[in-house]
């Protein structure tokens, strides 16, 4: 059976991912788009897990305590990520329009760990003058570089001041303002979110935009240059769905994918026979055919290879992190040189807040890239920062990359969630998958507008 000549079949799950993303701009761009979904539910690996019993559940954990309120009240992500206000995901969630369904709430602090202790990240001039991360001399070469990050645009050769973005290295780059290895540290792995120290050698240019972004994200709020959804992350592949739904798009639930139809090495069909749950369907036959299929690496094992693995601890916490000036959320970047290792350890802390916890709890999420046959060892520095610990729940899961880039069988597969707590690498894949895919740069003009509260609202 034939249900209609699809450009476009994503099969994930609906988290805020990047197959939900595409399918939402493909459908926006007049592709007839259907979403098929193997699970019964929104998420799979990475869904937002709700009401609070089932997390216990899932991780197979007797409870909850009474301590903790009603189960319903609570919405535990699990794989949490921030926005940058200004970053690449805030500008697609606006251009689709996506934001109408959806409301942010700013996380109140941005920190990272050096010697022992969690610190402020300074990301403008008036921070570095209080940050008690640098002296005064290294205050006033950090200021230097950030005006410099500013005032840098890459289409007026006028503001490189003898900086080439393509020659000069990041390395060449803070050699030329002076800068000592702390600061070094944390403008790298907490300003411009480099998740190895390869970005040393490379050219500056990356570096500068990224050191550019945090702080045009930052000026926004002041608080930290972070959004979150209240209610969860969850609440965007609705928002998506919905948005596939007005463009004449296709969803299906618990809808198993029994077989990717090839002729001559290229997509041909998906075979899904069996029940399912529709939503926004209008027609359900065994056999959908399409031109070009994006599904995450699950669906494809023959098609992706393990490069890594990733452990999440969730821990759920009655009282803020210490040194965090009492912050009900904020992300705490541990730099890999200060534990001598080759991953950043991240933390991610959300509260009632933001309706994902009952009152007075929060849920703080770390991770990293694990690198030992000892994986929960390796974020014990991580987890000492949150003590007392109420309840935690460990998770190891594969880091899965494609094979190939999809243009010869026109499957396009994405990579497994990284170990940040900030959506920038997902948007690199994002823009990479659209670029294979369409062949054109995945870019937006206008005005960048979202709905956030400020970090003291209700």
């Amino acid at each position: 059976a034939q249900c209609q000549l699809l450009s476009c079949t994503s099969l994930s799950s609906p988290y805020l991912s990047q197959e939900c993303v595409l399918s939402g701009l493909m459908s926006q761009s007049g592709k007839k788009v259907l979403h098929i979904d193997k699970n019964p539910y929104y998420g799979g690996e990475s869904a937002s897990i709700s009401p609070l019993e089932e997390l216990y559940k899932k991780f197979k954990v007797p409870g909850p305590a009474k301590a903790l309120g009603r189960g319903k009240e609570w919405n535990i992500d699990l794989i949490p990520k921030f926005f940058l206000t200004n970053g690449q995901l805030v500008k697609i969630l606006v251009h689709t329009d996506v934001t109408r369904y959806l409301d942010f709430k700013v996380i109140e602090g941005s920190y990272v760990y050096k010697a022992g202790k969690v610190h402020k990240v300074p990301g403008t001039e008036e921070d570095a003058h209080t940050s008690d991360l640098m002296g005064m001399f290294d205050k006033r070469r950090f200021r230097k570089l950030l005006l410099f990050a500013h005032n840098f645009d890459v289409r007026n050769p006028r503001t490189y001041q003898d900086v080439d973005p393509n020659k000069t290295t990041t390395r060449d780059l803070f050699c030329r303002f002076d800068l000592g290895l702390d600061v070094i540290e944390f403008t790298g792995h907490a300003i411009a979110l480099h998740t190895s120290e390869s970005y040393l050698d490379q050219p500056c240019g990356e570096t500068i935009r990224r050191i550019r972004l945090y702080s045009e994200s930052l000026s926004r709020h002041n608080t930290s240059p972070y959004l979150y959804p209240v209610y969860g992350l969850g609440e965007l592949p609705q928002g998506f769905a919905r948005l596939t739904a007005e463009y004449g798009g296709t969803f299906l639930l618990n809808r198993a994918v029994d077989e990717i139809v090839m002729d001559k090495g290229k997509v041909q069909a998906v075979k899904s026979e069996g029940k399912a749950s529709v939503f926004l369907c209008r027609s359900c036959k065994d056999l959908f055919h399409c031109k070009q299929l994006i599904c995450d690496p699950s669906y494809v094992p023959n098609r992706v290879r393990k490069v890594g693995r990733v452990i999440r601890v969730i821990c759920l916490l009655n009282h803020p992190v210490k040194n965090t000036h009492e912050a009900n959320s904020c992300q705490i970047i541990i730099p890999q040189t200060q534990l001598n290792r080759k991953s950043d350890i991240y933390i991610a802390v959300v509260s009632y807040t933001h309706n994902v916890a009952s009152d007075g709890v929060y849920i703080a999420t770390v991770s990293t890239t694990v690198e030992t046959s000892t994986p929960e060892k390796e974020v014990q520095p991580g987890l000492e920062l949150l003590e007392p610990i109420m309840q935690k729940f460990v998770s190891v899961s594969n880091l899965l990359v494609p094979n190939d880039d999809g243009k010869m069988s026109q499957i396009f597969v994405s990579r497994s969630y990284d170990a940040t707590n900030h959506f920038e690498t997902e948007c690199e894949d994002i823009q990479d998958m659209y670029r294979r895919l369409t062949g054109a740069e995945l870019c937006f003009g206008g005005s960048q507008r979202h709905q956030s509260h400020n970090s003291d609202d209700d």
